[in-house]
């Protein structure tokens, strides 16, 4: 059997990637089938069934319904068999994270704190008397877990705690001293990964802290949120808490990595825990628009509702498409690296790190598209989308948090360039090469010959093969001028970050597209056509605003004008696509079979 190349993190950009290599929600296999059929049943049944009691800052229903996830196996996705888990793949835990966070993102938020951030520093960094311990108690449920980073004077620094470990004249304990805020899971968690700092170290300390009152722990009041109301957040100060020397997580002054990579996990975990939100909302909305009727007709005839429908339904398919693919990535990386003789966790750790710019990606991506969504749900139920009566204002409420948490959206898109300028300095990726090849080609004479797209998708595919070519033009520049202080020209790194960002979502819902319509037919993925083209059309539109603006703001005479020129030749239409007609299919579809469908 050939085995197909595997892209590096952040390698899409310059390399093509074949239909054939991707992973689509199309490609479940029936164990993974059976799994979200499971968690989809026990969404509706304890958590939608209960969405009132949420709102209502029920924090006990939360811990309830948390158990009874733990008894169904749903905790213990990630953790290896021998401490208690079921050990599935990254696949099927994505799958889990995002069909039970639908329902409320009061569960989401507890379901994501206590898997993620709550257990995984254990699975990936702890000894095995560690794992032994704690693992099949966070994985049964019978415990939860809560991560104690966030501090007033540290949030997007998050290294400069100012929470300190001091080590016992006996050197059997750390004291613990310090205040930590906005902890999620804090109102009734049994263990807490602390991070602290001992001595002047430079870098801060991870710890697993048990939640004894009486030793030292004392929690502020719940916060009362815009959103995610019956999820318990609370402040929690540590005044001399007593933390036996072998509690240290991994080694000393490894809690910011420890961190740092526990973020990457999660940020691809948040966008799976979007996606059902949004196919929910979409659905919702549509199902309201067929039932709304005004001048004797329902709404969703309008060509108004039409366009966000469309929108909507677009956003969800592509948010889909690209989770997925690198979900995948990051799969099979673990196995390549356990195949290549690397422990379980060690495997897992180095692919998820390979593919932290695509994460970053996803998370901002996904996190804005399930806002915009649920804003335009509101929009379509117009006065009763503002009501509490209807799903709508708290499922918007809800989704805000997501732009915030994990690093906010602003951090994680300099985090795209930066790993990617960092992964180039090491010769990971060839970032050079191929941006003195646009470099040549803006001073070459450009063709003028007529393309021939009369191959489905095929004038989709030479676009997205231009807009790398807008990239590296606009970051190459970039950096040829700046160097290695363009990490202080944050506007630029954020219009830089966009452009990378439309890219992989837009070529990964194309990319989708092509490998049904070979599995399926072309007749079969009429629409699913219209929305990679409708994306697409909207991806442009953005990359050429973030192009332009940060063009005109580092370049000056010639070199604006060619780059401008660049610009406009890399992101030509040969033929433009009908947009009006391409959302009012996507929205007939949907209206007719009355919910999201794809």
């Amino acid at each position: 059997m050939e085995v197909k190349e595997l892209l590096r993190g952040g390698q899409f950009l310059i390399k093509e990637s074949s239909f054939e290599d991707i992973f689509t929600p199309e490609d479940f296999n029936e164990e993974q089938i059976m799994m979200k059929e499971a968690v989809k049943e026990f969404n509706e049944r304890e958590i939608i069934a209960n969405r009132q009691r949420f709102e209502k800052k029920d924090f006990q229903l939360t811990e309830t319904v948390m158990r009874k996830a733990g008894k169904m196996g749903f905790l213990g996705v990630s953790v290896p068999e021998e401490y208690g888990g079921l050990d599935m793949g990254f696949v099927s835990s994505m799958l889990v994270c995002e069909y039970i966070s639908s329902g409320t993102g009061s569960f989401s938020t507890a379901f994501g704190a206590h898997t993620g951030i709550g257990t995984m520093p254990i699975t990936l960094y702890g000894t095995d008397e560690q794992k032994k311990k704690y693992l099949p108690k966070l994985a049964s449920g019978e415990w939860f877990g809560a991560y104690c980073l966030t501090e007033p004077s540290a949030g997007s620094d998050a290294n400069s705690g100012k929470t300190i470990a001091v080590l016992s004249d006996d050197k059997k304990y750390y004291h613990i001293t310090g205040q930590k805020m906005w902890i999620s899971n804090a109102g009734f968690c049994n263990l807490f990964i602390v991070f602290a700092r001992i001595e002047n170290d430079k870098n801060i300390t991870g710890f697993i802290v048990e939640n004894d009152p009486l030793n030292g722990i004392t929690l502020g009041e719940e916060e009362n949120k815009l959103g995610i109301r019956a999820s318990s957040t609370r402040q929690v100060f540590f005044n001399e808490t007593k933390v036996p020397v072998e509690n240290m997580l991994s080694e000393r002054e490894n809690g910011f990595k420890i961190a740092l990579n526990a973020l990457n996990i999660g940020r691809i975990k948040l966008a799976a825990a979007c996606l059902d939100s949004q196919r929910r909302i979409t659905t919702d909305a549509i199902t309201y628009a067929n039932q709304r009727r005004q001048f004797k007709t329902p709404i969703s005839q309008f060509g108004a509702i039409k366009m966000k429908l469309a929108e909507m339904t677009t956003n969800t398919y592509v948010g889909e498409s690209a989770s997925y693919r690198a979900a995948k990535n990051i799969e099979d990386r673990i196995k390549i690296r356990k195949e290549n003789g690397d422990p379980p966790q060690i495997s897992k750790l180095k692919a998820v790190e390979e593919y932290a710019i695509e994460c970053s990606i996803l998370k901002v991506s996904v996190s804005e598209d399930v806002q915009n969504c649920a804003d335009e749900g509101i929009q379509i139920f117009g006065g009763m989308g503002f009501s509490e009566e209807t799903p709508m204002e708290a499922a918007w409420r809800d989704a805000r948090i997501a732009r915030i948490y994990e690093g906010t959206n602003e951090i994680n898109r300099m985090l795209c360039i930066g790993m990617l300028i960092k992964k180039a300095m090491k010769g990971h990726i060839d970032l050079l090469n191929p941006a003195m090849e646009v470099q040549e080609e803006l001073m070459g004479i450009p063709s003028f010959e007529i393309p021939d797209f009369s191959e489905l998708l095929s004038q989709e595919k030479a676009i997205i093969k231009n807009l790398k070519k807008v990239f590296l033009m606009v970051a190459g520049a970039g950096i040829k001028k700046f160097g290695p202080k363009i990490e202080e020209h944050q506007q630029l790194l954020i219009n830089a970050s966009d452009i990378l960002i439309e890219i992989y979502m837009a070529e990964s819902a194309i990319l989708r597209t092509e490998k049904n319509i070979k599995r399926y037919g072309e007749e079969n993925q009429i629409h699913q056509v219209e929305m990679s083209q409708l994306y697409l059309y909207n991806a442009v539109d953005i990359i050429i605003k973030c192009a332009k603006n940060g063009i005109i703001s580092f370049t000056e005479g010639d070199e604006q004008k060619m780059m401008l020129m660049g610009l406009k030749r890399f992101t030509k239409y040969t033929n433009y696509p009908n947009i009006t007609a391409l959302k009012n299919s996507i929205a007939d579809k949907v209206c007719k079979e009355n919910t999201y469908c794809f």
